[in-house]
């Protein structure tokens, strides 16, 4: 892989976890619970690696943080839509997800060039989605009805907090607009 541009090793980590996306998708909606807790296994070990790769090989960039979080947007976006067409989640998630992500994406000017600006509520809404989807998994794989029975209500949890992250966001826009 090159080590600048976009063919880079961390961008291909990211490309790995968006190719899951649709697997993801229909492993859910058959009730494969072990290939889909596989998959998000996979999933999951990409994002995680896939800035360590990018710092540690000094070719981070607005673009791959980009791919990065829009990777990750459509990957819990993917799998909240088969867990809410299963009806394990409220389908709300499955529009706010995209509605805050393109928000943050817009605020955030990513398409001048600049880096993203993330939220520390963004960020616990982020990993709260995932958190949601191997948690819905995992409780079917295991047979943990006390987990299942807590699954809806973490949803609409992230509901709320979804709510409340795009509300701030919206905020504050406004606020640094009127100071303009």
């Amino acid at each position: 892989m090159s080590a600048s541009g976009v063919l880079t090793w961390a961008n291909a980590l990211t490309l790995n976890r968006l190719l899951l996306c649709l697997p993801l998708y229909f492993l859910i909606s058959s009730e494969s619970w072990l290939w889909a807790s596989i998959c998000l296994f996979f999933a999951v070990v990409s994002d995680i690696f896939d800035g360590k790769v990018a710092r540690k090989q000094g070719n981070t960039s607005p673009l791959g943080g980009f791919f990065d979080h829009a990777t990750d947007a459509l990957f819990v976006t993917t799998g909240c839509l088969a867990l809410a067409q299963s009806e394990l989640i409220s389908f709300w998630l499955v529009w706010l997800i995209p509605i805050a992500f393109v928000q943050y994406s817009l605020d955030s000017r990513i398409l001048s060039g600049h880096a993203l600006r993330s939220s520390a509520l963004g960020r616990a809404n982020g990993i709260g989605y995932f958190v949601l989807v191997c948690s819905a998994v995992g409780s079917r794989l295991l047979e943990w009805t006390w987990l299942q029975s807590i699954i809806p209500m973490f949803s609409w949890a992230l509901v709320a907090s979804t709510v409340v992250s795009i509300a701030d966001r919206l905020q504050a826009t406004i606020r640094a607009t009127r100071q303009q």
